[in-house]
């Protein structure tokens, strides 16, 4: 008996010690991956904007370079996330637990970003400057062929051209949709126009009608329901659906400020 009650001991002892090693480790290995997606969706944020500077340590470049807001959607006004969930804060945000949260997503009609639902918050990056920021970056999510499609498109400070544009996360088909993650590719829509005179989004990705090379940007060549989906995606995050309230609020500002 008494060897039975020591072996018993020994064994438990072990089950804990392994138990314990299995959690910490756990708890370790999540930390580092959500270290590793921060550092991820920094890198994006800066190298959309050519901020990403070799040496550099991206997160003191983000503190130093980047001002991230959360905006209602709703309203087009910016909110406070000090009593937001964290995966609401601009640094951690979650387009897709924020979505599914009923608090804060909602649904969408299904021929917009053949997305069923989304937050009702999004995040905006601005790149500081002394008096006021150089851009803004936008959050872009939506679907492509087989995918959803995530993305960052950055504005001028005139709120009319474009900066740039990324793809951070897609499961496109390599060497056709998956294109978009090209950097030759999303260097085309540098310094096109996002908005016609009128504040109207004019953007076009892969149309082949005659109109003016400012507003449209080539198509992936073999890749037209993804070309269809960045066109679709870029037009409802920058229109009225989206971030357009927001972006003419800022654009009343400036006028005010000028």
């Amino acid at each position: 008996m008494r060897q039975f009650v020591k072996s018993l001991t020994v064994v438990l002892g072990v089950a804990l010690v392994c138990s314990f090693v299995v959690t910490a480790t756990a708890v370790l290995m999540e930390e580092r991956q959500e270290r590793n997606l921060r550092l991820e969706r920094i890198r994006n944020i800066l190298s959309v904007v050519g901020l990403l500077l070799p040496g550099r340590d991206p997160f003191a470049l983000y503190r130093e370079k980047i001002e991230g807001k959360v905006v209602d959607l709703r309203q087009g006004t910016e909110v406070s996330s000090d009593n937001l969930p964290v995966y609401l804060h601009p640094d951690t945000f979650d387009f897709a637990k924020a979505a599914r949260d009923p608090r804060f997503g909602e649904p969408i009609l299904p021929d917009r970003i053949r997305l069923k639902r989304r937050p009702r918050y999004m995040p905006v990056y601005f790149v500081k400057k002394d008096d006021g920021y150089e851009k803004v970056i936008l959050l872009i999510v939506g679907k492509g062929l087989w995918s959803t499609l995530y993305g960052y498109l950055a504005l001028e400070q005139d709120l009319v051209h474009i900066a740039g544009i990324t793809f951070f996360q897609q499961g496109e088909t390599p060497g056709l949709g998956g294109e978009i993650s090209n950097p030759r590719w999303q260097a085309l829509w540098r310094g096109k126009r996002a908005f016609d005179a009128q504040g109207n989004v004019a953007i076009r990705v892969g149309q082949t009608t005659a109109m003016p090379a400012e507003y449209h940007v080539d198509g992936l060549s073999g890749a037209t329901l993804t070309t269809r989906g960045v066109d679709k995606l870029v037009r409802y995050w920058l229109g009225p659906e989206g971030y357009g309230p927001y972006l003419q609020r800022l654009r009343k500002s400036q006028e005010d400020a000028g």
